[in-house]
């Protein structure tokens, strides 16, 4: 050890030697942040993509009031709407098959165009019985609605049981000719 010290205060002593340089030893810490921060930027601009193209195909659930006041804003737009069916309105063509009636909501009317030949059973239009229909389709340049999908809300087994004591019609059941 002793020689150890005496070289090198015979090294510090000597004007002559050249000065020796200390390497610094490259931090890994400041590489793993970096690598880090690249990889959270790459997540989070993959996660704005993927909410960005779910907006074009986001259905909007509103009731015919609703789509009156904001035709403009879903003209073109995947919609739900919801409304009754208005009395009377019901009409069913064969050649071509489609539907054509009126949803009604809050004094507002949307006239309807159902393309297809398969409704629901509960989509009757019985005298003395509201039908709460729910459409999904796209508004038309007229103002009407295109729809490729028709649900009807059927009364509950306890509403169904009161009207019926009543005498009252159930939308499921057909009409007799």
């Amino acid at each position: 050890m002793q020689d150890l010290d005496e070289d090198l205060e015979r090294a510090a002593a000597a004007p002559d030697a050249p000065p020796v340089a200390v390497p610094t030893p490259a931090s890994p810490k400041k590489k793993g942040n970096v690598g880090l921060l690249v990889g959270l930027v790459l997540i989070g601009g993959a996660v704005l993509a993927l909410v960005l193209s779910f907006k074009d195909a986001a259905v909007y659930a509103k009731s015919v009031d609703q789509v009156a006041a904001e035709r403009d804003k879903l003209a073109g737009r995947a919609l739900r709407v919801e409304g009754n069916l208005v009395k009377g309105s019901l009409v069913h063509q064969e050649q071509p098959c489609e539907y054509r009636f009126r949803l009604e909501e809050k004094g507002q009317q949307l006239p309807v165009r159902y393309g297809n030949c398969v409704v629901p059973d509960t989509f009757r239009d019985v005298p003395g019985v509201d039908v709460r229909v729910t459409v999904e389709g796209k508004l038309t340049a007229d103002g009407g609605f295109d729809a490729t999908l028709v649900m009807a809300k059927c009364p509950s087994k306890y509403e169904m049981k009161d009207r019926a004591a009543k005498g009252e019609a159930m939308p499921h059941d057909k009409p007799s000719n």
